[in-house]
């Protein structure tokens, strides 16, 4: 995908969580899914933000990676 075409990133990442729904999933490994379907160029700490709302929202484990 084209880094300056980015597609609806909420929606990928409900797609994603969706699919993960029965694992724990890290949230480096989420950023790096969702910059790579989308192309977004959004911060780490925003995209964290959004992981984190929508995966509260679907019931879905994140684990957030130490540093």
């Amino acid at each position: 995908m084209l880094p300056h075409v980015e597609t609806n990133v909420a929606a990928c990442c409900d797609q994603l969580l969706a699919e993960r729904s029965t694992a724990l999933l890290s949230m480096k490994e989420a950023i790096a899914l969702l910059r790579e379907r989308t192309g977004t160029d959004r911060s780490d700490a925003d995209l964290a933000g959004l992981i984190t709302k929508k995966a509260a929202l679907l019931g879905v484990a994140v684990v957030s990676d130490p540093h």
